[in-house]
């Protein structure tokens, strides 16, 4: 019998060009021939760089909703605001739908991501990949569009501005976690080709 020959074709979700994939040699990419749009970048090593910023992010994630996110203080009067506190505050003032969807998308939504993260990347750095990696690995894509928290820090900054003429505000331990939360996880993010992230699960031991 003769030798079977695989064949890989890539599209071009830009153009819809369709051609065969190459061997790509880590530290090379490659791009679409007809309008050059970049596709594949296969960077040496991305599993363990992306699994070290993602657990950096974990850890940044759980102190920014342990500690004050910052403190309000008004002549003698002193209060702490927490990122689970604005969502406890629209439902006590009459606002349950958007008290719920602060939490889908400052708490779940991150959440869930950092985990199945974690659950893909963890085994794939010795080869291997859990039962429902497939599947977590899909629903970690669509769930990545409802992850806002660079909205929730824009708003937080827009708040600064106005009300540090009103009172004295000072930024806790939390504010400067969730900013090393979002910077860990683009980092993450930039880091992994989806392409890429696809064959190694592909190829990884069940």
């Amino acid at each position: 019998m003769g030798n079977t020959i695989s064949i890989h074709f890539q599209a071009c979700p830009d153009c819809d060009c369709l051609f065969t994939a190459p061997e790509t040699p880590e530290g090379d990419r490659v791009v679409c021939p007809r309008c050059s749009a970049h596709l594949v970048t296969r960077r040496a090593n991305f599993v363990s760089h992306a699994t070290a910023l993602v657990a950096a992010a974990a850890i940044f994630f759980l102190l920014a909703n342990i500690f004050p996110f910052m403190t309000l203080k008004a002549d003698y009067r002193e209060s702490d605001m927490r990122l689970a506190g604005s969502m406890t505050g629209l439902a006590q003032q009459g606002f349950p739908v958007l008290a719920g969807m602060v939490g889908m998308f400052m708490l779940a939504a991150p959440a869930f991501l950092l985990g199945a993260m974690l659950y893909i990347l963890i085994p794939l750095l010795r080869g291997e990949r859990r039962r429902w990696a497939l599947q977590v690995c899909r629903a970690m894509a669509e769930a990545r569009r409802w992850n806002m928290v660079e909205v929730y820090l824009l708003g937080a900054l827009v708040s600064l501005l106005k009300l540090g003429k009103l009172a004295t505000l000072t930024l806790g331990l939390s504010f400067w976690a969730f900013v090393g939360f979002i910077f860990c996880l683009a980092s993450a993010w930039t880091i992994i080709d989806p392409s890429e992230l696809w064959r190694k699960l592909e190829e990884a031991q069940p």
